[in-house]
């Protein structure tokens, strides 16, 4: 399968979607100069002179200025561009290949898990990550179903208490593509993925509705609100509100639809307590889903993937950590180290599962339930 590149800096904005009657099969892949990512570079040193950190209230006030004043103009025009591209045409995730120099020396070891990782190393990646959001624009946000919040970049790190788990932080099993959080009615509307280390070469892999064309047979049954998924198994078990509440997989335009799908929790996990009929239409739609999964991409220390969560799925192949493949023997080497943050397009509209005096933090947890502990 063919990687869509994008080279070149005076392409209008319209012409970055594609235009053939061919439905996509790949993300958009742009090419990061030497000259954008020096620039990008110093954008982040720049910014943490100035406001310390990423979360400081007074950057997140004027990110979207931020992102269109400092952010190279041909990234901001792809940007400003995707975040309302819903064609047939539009996959739904664009790799920006080379966005940011990683010194590998300054990040460290990896940690044995996220909760040891020293926050103070990632606020250039943190800077650079809210202003892709910005350029959408669309404003980051926290879950606090997503460890208690955590913040809004999360280093997501093998651990191996989890590493058979349908998790960020699993490795031995591939992580089934999924869209983030479908079990919210609130699920986040765009994400970015920065790699800082992936030594292993582990594949991401991206799934796209798109991929299918315009809707057909197996898709039709899954506009229906059939469809019941279990939080994943980041969270907790206990019983919530939501759980009995179906939904449908596919929704908004009836020919090019939105999804919210999480193979993993809502095909193969038997506490789904799906009906034969909605586990049917699941099953007959994932035989063809699975034919357009992408996974020819390798990131690589400075790559980023952006994310269109209503319109492409992500995931990961099975890998071991902390070794990599040289001439067919398993040396050691550092742990894989990504960055994911979220974003929503508008705090207005999630604002009665948002925090009284934060609304950048989401308190859903389970198809509206909201947590109770403020």
């Amino acid at each position: 399968m063919k990687n869509l590149t994008v080279t070149t800096k005076d392409i209008p904005a319209e012409d970055w979607q594609q235009t053939s009657n061919v439905p996509p099969a790949a993300p958009l892949i742009v090419d990061i100069t030497a000259r954008e990512s020096t620039a990008i570079h110093y954008i982040g040193q720049k910014l943490i002179r100035e406001y310390g950190s990423y979360e400081n209230p007074a950057f997140l006030a004027t990110l979207h200025l931020n992102a269109y004043q400092l952010l190279p103009e041909r990234i901001t025009r792809i940007l400003s561009a995707f975040g309302t591209d819903f064609s047939a045409g539009q996959y739904g995730a664009i790799v920006f290949r080379g966005l940011m120099q990683v010194d590998q020396e300054e990040l460290g070891k990896t940690p044995a898990s996220w909760k040891e990782m020293d926050p103070g190393k990632l606020q250039a990646f943190g800077f650079i990550s809210s202003l892709m959001h910005g350029a959408v624009p669309s404003k980051p946000v926290q879950y606090y179903a997503q460890r208690k919040g955590g913040g809004l970049l999360h280093p997501i790190i093998p651990d191996e208490s989890m590493n058979y788990t349908q998790t960020g932080s699993g490795s031995r099993t591939d992580l089934f593509v999924h869209t983030e959080d479908a079990f919210l009615f609130n699920q986040a509307d765009f994400l970015s993925f920065l790699f800082v280390r992936n030594e292993e070469q582990v594949p991401s892999t991206l799934y796209s509705i798109r991929s299918h064309g315009a809707t057909d047979d197996t898709m039709t049954p899954l506009f229906r609100s059939l469809y019941k998924c279990p939080k994943d198994a980041n969270y907790s078990q206990d019983t919530a509100f939501g759980e009995e509440v179906s939904t449908a997989v596919l929704y908004g335009n009836d020919t090019y639809p939105f999804i919210r799908f999480d193979a993993a929790e809502q095909i193969y996990n038997t506490d789904a307590n799906q009906t034969a009929e909605a586990l049917h239409h699941l099953e007959e739609f994932w035989k063809v889903a699975k034919t357009h999964i992408y996974n020819d991409f390798i990131p690589q220390a400075g790559d980023l993937i952006f994310v269109n969560n209503h319109l492409c799925a992500h995931g990961r192949n099975a890998f071991m950590a902390g070794f990599r493949n040289e001439n067919g023997t398993m040396v050691p080497c550092e742990r894989r180290m990504m960055l994911r943050m979220m974003s929503k397009t508008s705090l207005i509209d999630i604002r009665n599962v948002t925090r009284t005096n934060d609304p950048f933090f989401i308190m859903e947890e389970h198809y509206g339930s909201v947590f109770q502990d403020q």
